[in-house]
């Protein structure tokens, strides 16, 4: 039964992390999601209090071990526990590797890869008493370089590296672990606004879908990797 758990989820203002906080509240998860900014955060809280009084939006960045520290804090005062961990927040910067900035290099890493373990890192305490699920999204950038990808590559490579491992170090508490590594969704991400150009990719909702299948799974059963794409390709 996971309706009365509790979710978190970093990155949750927009994109997948909203379509995924969207689909636990329908089904009866109580849901506290992070953003870097006050005003996103406060505009998401009251979209998603549309499908459930139980969501929680904290202001914290991942890149900080503090902040996240602080939220997950928060999160056992509201609700008294957490059970499901989605680190999901995540930026992309794309250029030839000799025209990519260290500044931009460092926040890729920082957040993406650096932001991953800094999360599981503050909530693995609360995960231990619960028995709970920690799952990172990483992307098929994980595993297929590209051109202009150097930075992009570099950390959702670590992401599906650093999940598997934690996964080994966190099952003899009775937490699993699983990296997803989706293809191309249908987000706000790197400047894109979703239209109907999009209708071909996955959409938030399918990974809200996902997540929650993964998390009704028999307890003997460990999908520890899952690569997610669009059926078909972009006509």
């Amino acid at each position: 039964m996971i309706e009365s758990k509790v979710a978190y989820i970093t990155g949750g203002t927009k994109g997948i992390g909203f379509g995924v906080a969207k689909t636990l509240l329908e089904h009866g998860i109580a849901v506290a999601f992070s953003g870097r900014k006050k005003e996103d955060v406060e505009k998401a809280e009251t979209e998603l209090q549309k499908y459930s009084a139980q969501v929680f939006g904290i202001e914290s960045d991942v890149r900080s071990l503090e902040s996240e520290e602080t939220a997950v804090k928060k999160i056992i005062e509201k609700f008294g526990r957490l059970d499901f961990v989605i680190a999901n927040a995540g930026l992309g910067i794309f250029k030839p590797v000799d025209e990519l900035t260290s500044e931009e290099w460092n926040s890729m890493i920082e957040t993406n890869l650096t932001g991953v373990f800094h999360t599981l890192k503050a909530s693995v305490g609360e995960l231990k008493k619960t028995e709970g699920y920690y799952i990172t999204i990483s992307s098929l950038a994980g595993a297929n370089f590209f051109e202009n990808g150097t930075g992009y590559n570099a950390s959702k490579f670590g992401v599906v590296g650093f999940t598997q491992a934690a996964m080994i170090d966190l099952r003899k508490y009775n937490i699993k672990s699983t990296v997803i590594m989706p293809g191309s969704v249908a987000t706000n991400f790197n400047g894109n606004i979703p239209s109907e150009k999009d209708e071909w990719k996955i959409q938030p909702e399918d990974m809200g879908n996902l997540i929650l299948d993964i998390l009704k799974m028999n307890q003997r059963v460990l999908p520890s990797k899952i690569e997610f794409r669009a059926s078909k390709p972009n006509s």
